[in-house]
């Protein structure tokens, strides 16, 4: 179990373009997201890779190296390349993905670096809290929990990377972040009542935020559009859908446009079998007084 749809540093591998994992090749997949972000800006501010280049002070070669995923970035590039594409922070976030979260796990990365420049992020979990609406005291018990168990220092490692993740919340306002969540995951109370309580004040608190909609199926629901398991979808600055499917042990890259087409379904079903925004709310305060 990877605990938050984001994964603990313990499996090593990443996708390949079928959706497999391919181990050993996280770090080539790394530059390659890097370097897909950089070119997408480039793009947007209607530059060349021959204009850019004396703009940031930096060789045509190396500007092309970069966008096609085959060096890493000089240590002030992406600074001086967020700056002149107007990048809105997103650069500068994306490098930090290839020297630091290593809290992540590594087949988990990609979708990281994907989320960095999402237009829309939609998440359906039915097995805990998702990574990105986790208190740190409800964090601190999945990793706790651990099988096999982690050290104290992996455990500090995946509970900063886990709260660096979750800035994208508030760092990225023009992007529209939906969760729909099981009800039974706050009945469960993992952690204990009062990290429960925390929780449910948390996720009351990010319901407020405008990019951010929180919606609760409820235990009783005699339809339910989900019964696959746990999925994401996001749409990047292209307007190309993506997914992301996670196991125990894994996950799955999903690019093929008619399983996208079938998850989208999906998820525009529960949206319509979930309790409303203003129900959700509510019912997260009943279930909070309650305790």
């Amino acid at each position: 179990m990877t605990h938050g749809t984001d994964g603990i540093d313990s499996t090593y591998g990443t996708f390949g373009n079928d959706g497999a994992i391919r181990p050993g090749s996280e770090p080539h997949y790394n530059l390659k997201m890097f370097g897909e972000i950089v070119k997408t800006f480039r793009k947007r501010a209607r530059l060349t890779q021959e204009e850019l280049a004396p703009l940031v002070g930096y060789s045509l070669e190396t500007i092309a190296s970069i966008e096609q995923g085959r060096r890493l970035p000089p240590p002030d590039f992406a600074e001086r390349a967020d700056s002149i594409l107007d990048a809105f922070g997103v650069i500068l976030a994306a490098a930090k993905h290839l020297t630091r979260r290593k809290g992540l796990a590594s087949w988990f990365r990609q979708w990281a670096l994907l989320e960095l420049g999402a237009l829309s992020l939609y998440t359906y979990e039915c097995r805990l809290i998702p990574g990105l609406l986790q208190t740190p005291a409800y964090a601190r018990t999945l990793f706790t929990d651990q099988l096999p168990p982690l050290g104290d220092e992996q455990i500090e490692a995946q509970l900063t990377a886990r709260l660096e993740r979750q800035e994208l919340l508030r760092n990225r306002p023009n992007t529209a972040f939906t969760f729909i969540l099981e009800e039974h995951l706050f009945l469960r109370q993992l952690g204990g009542e009062e990290v429960t309580r925390e929780l449910i004040d948390h996720i009351l608190d990010l319901s407020e935020l405008g990019n951010v909609d929180i919606q609760i199926m409820p235990l009783v629901r005699h339809h339910h559009a989900g019964l696959d398991g746990p999925m994401q979808l996001l749409e990047t600055q292209d307007h190309q859908w993506l997914g992301y499917l996670e196991g125990q042990e894994h996950g799955q890259f999903i690019s093929d446009p008619k399983v996208i087409s079938a998850l989208q379904m999906r998820c525009a079903s529960m949206r319509s079998q979930a309790h409303s925004l203003d129900e959700s709310k509510s019912l997260m305060r009943r279930m909070r007084g309650a305790r």
